[in-house]
């Protein structure tokens, strides 16, 4: 079964588009809104005169932010399993506790 989409008119850097997404109306726009800002601070920047360049220097910071969000989140999910590991010996070996699955960190 298919999920209902939405339908959604942004713009993005002077240009509109619709978009047809299965995300809720206000994350879609939010989402365009992002992108818009951040092609704008690129071509206030004035080195950049074409958009579809701009969109494509946008496009690798927002890229670049993805990344390095990943990373640190499987930092923090390292230093969690640690920060476990070292609680887990203070407490008392008991048969009633239940044992915590580790949960993988999504990629």
């Amino acid at each position: 079964m298919s999920e209902t989409k939405n339908v959604v008119r942004v713009s993005i850097a002077g240009e509109d588009y619709t978009i047809r997404t299965v995300a809720s109306l206000e994350h879609t726009r939010s989402v365009a809104q992002y992108v818009d800002g951040v092609i704008r601070q690129i071509q206030s920047g004035g080195a950049v005169v074409e958009s579809h360049k701009a969109a494509m220097l946008a496009a690798l910071q927002i890229a670049d932010q993805l990344y390095r969000s990943r990373q640190r989140r499987g930092e923090v999910a390292r230093d969690m399993r640690t920060l476990a590991a070292d609680v887990r010996r203070w407490l008392p070996a008991s048969r009633d506790v239940p044992v915590v699955e580790q949960v993988a960190v999504e990629r």
